[in-house]
């Protein structure tokens, strides 16, 4: 498995020396690293990923090899692992211009960013909608904010670590400046402590 492993990053190098386009990470990239930080696995597989976050196997095998190629991930003993220092400042430092908070019409949704714990406890809300994320089956009504990948508004509620990082996420890159500090101290608790 070890000799896999190795395989496959001499790959992904070899990819990397050979491309002469610009690597581009996608949305969907964030939110596999994301679901890696929040997993209690150690090392989950593709398979596992994939049924965390609602993407397909293959989706979750190419968001991981871009991330390698980004210095965001390694492959080890053929399982993914998020390089900690590396994705804390990517997600605190470039994510909410990469991937900004696109807004949207008022309608049904699953809560986000403010709206969704950790930081509903935290941060009193306003007369204004509330951030969802578009969903037919949500509970909430606010204005939609267009989650990193599609299949967020089903798969993370199901998972309440995942569905944490992702709302504090939001909160972080389309918040006010009390929201954007509240989610920043949470968030580096999933890194591993503060900045």
């Amino acid at each position: 498995m070890l000799a896999e492993a190795g395989i496959l990053n001499s790959r992904i190098k070899n990819m990397a020396r050979r491309s002469t386009q610009q690597l581009v990470l996608k949305p969907q990239d964030l939110y596999v690293l994301l679901a890696l930080l929040t997993s209690a696995e150690n090392g989950p597989t593709y398979a596992r990923l994939a049924e965390r976050t609602g993407l397909a196997a293959s989706a979750v095998h190419a968001s991981l090899k871009r991330a390698v190629l980004a210095g965001l991930a390694v492959i080890r003993e053929g399982r993914p692992s998020i390089l900690r220092p590396q994705l804390k400042e990517f997600v605190l430092g470039g994510a909410k211009y990469a991937f900004p908070a696109v807004l949207g019409r008022v309608g049904r949704g699953v809560p986000t960013a403010y709206a969704a714990e950790p930081l509903k406890s935290v941060i009193t809300p306003s007369t204004d909608p509330i951030p969802v994320w578009a969903h037919r089956n949500g509970k909430a009504r606010g204005v939609s904010l267009a989650p990193l990948y599609p299949t967020i508004p089903e798969a993370a509620p199901r998972d309440a670590d995942l569905y944490a990082v992702l709302s504090l996420f939001d909160a972080y890159r389309s918040g006010q400046a009390r929201e954007r500090a509240a989610a920043q101290k949470l968030l580096e608790k999933y890194f591993g402590g503060s900045a």
